[in-house]
């Protein structure tokens, strides 16, 4: 079995026998003030600077989901206005989460599966302008130029990114990225209940400004403290411990494969499947745009065939994300992450060629 849904996904192959070793050496019931744990943390986030090339400025913490740092975002870096990019139902969703806060909040939209012009004025006032890389729910991907393009433009604003469905495929350039956030059940091919939040030191002294203020950022999960216990290689308050331990060893696995070849390993696997819904003659890749095409989350359009198709890759082992929403019934969703090998790719194109 072979688990395309983008998330939770396919387990990286050595999953398993980290956790064997997590659970002989007792991890999960690891005091997070131990000087284990902190061991671990150091080694977790140490690792995830070296892949991801993150800056030594820039402060890793855990939180319990990539859902739960939507929250922590507005209610930590946001007074009265943030400006949303949004093109589908999780990049609306952050925008929600904004007005649910209270905030006022804009946003520029954009029908799902369309990306944005190369060039959007932001609203006077705004202090955070929120990106989504990759949109899971259509399989738009926004180019890293046009994320970086906003940083030069708008010097007075924090500039987050959400990657949970891309990460740790995109190289970010983190000079023009205040900060980014994913989840470990995706692209790091482990099991969900882990949140990792990047940002550096505009964010937090942004939130300090609010808390000077005496507006509210929250409580155990502000990010004054979230950083201040990071600083320690500690959290605030007893965390997945199994996960952060289980994100370091995959972390680790990452390095030795190299970050290098996963991203062209991705540009193979996404090619290969793009150009077998292009050829087909009844299903066919959901975003028309070349440029726009997610190369982690590819959405074919299946309309009527959506059922049968489904049935004939899961007797043949596959397993195909549903469509997201309203599009359930008529769309199918393929991860491409670093627990998807070439040949399983090779493999589901091949079925595909025999539907008919």
């Amino acid at each position: 079995m072979v688990n395309f849904t983008p998330g939770p996904s396919q387990l990286y192959f050595t999953v398993a026998d980290h956790l064997k070793k997590g659970f002989k050496d007792g991890i999960p019931s690891l005091s997070h003030r131990s000087k284990q744990f902190e061991s671990i943390f150091a080694r977790t986030t140490n690792g995830l600077r070296e892949l991801l090339d993150i800056p030594s400025d820039y402060s890793i913490v855990f939180t319990g989901s990539a859902t739960e740092i939507w929250e922590r975002i507005i209610q930590n870096l946001v007074e009265e206005k943030s400006h949303h990019f949004v093109n589908g139902a999780f990049s609306k969703r952050f925008f929600e989460i904004a007005q649910q806060l209270n905030k006022k909040s804009t946003k520029t939209e954009v029908p799902a599966g369309s990306s944005f012009a190369d060039s959007i004025s932001i609203p006077e006032g705004t202090e955070l302008i929120a990106l989504t890389h990759n949109e899971t729910s259509t399989g738009v991907s926004l180019s890293l130029p046009f994320i970086h393009s906003f940083k030069e433009n708008n010097q007075e604003c924090l500039v987050a990114v959400d990657a949970v469905s891309s990460l740790p495929y995109p190289s970010f350039d983190f000079t023009k990225i205040d900060s980014v956030f994913f989840s470990i059940q995706k692209g790091f091919g482990l099991p969900a209940g882990l949140g990792v939040w990047i940002f550096n030191r505009r964010c937090l002294d942004k939130a300090n400004q609010l808390l000077a203020k005496g507006i509210s950022i929250g409580s155990f999960h502000t990010l004054p403290l979230l950083h201040a216990n990071a600083q320690k290689n500690q959290t605030p308050e007893t965390p997945n411990v199994l996960a952060i331990y289980l994100l370091g060893k995959v972390v680790s696995d990452f390095l030795v494969r190299g970050a290098t070849t996963m991203r062209q390993e991705t540009q193979y696997k996404a090619a290969l499947l793009y150009k077998a819904l292009e050829d087909h003659t009844a299903i066919k890749p959901f975003v028309a745009d070349k440029h726009n095409r997610s190369k982690t989350v590819i959405v074919a359009e299946t309309g009527d065939r959506t059922e049968e198709l489904t049935s004939f890759l899961q007797t043949r082992g596959f397993f195909p994300g549903e469509g997201y929403g309203s599009s359930k019934k008529n769309q199918l969703r393929f991860a491409n992450f670093p627990a998807h090998s070439k040949e399983q790719f090779e493999s589901l194109v091949d079925a595909l060629s025999t539907f008919k």
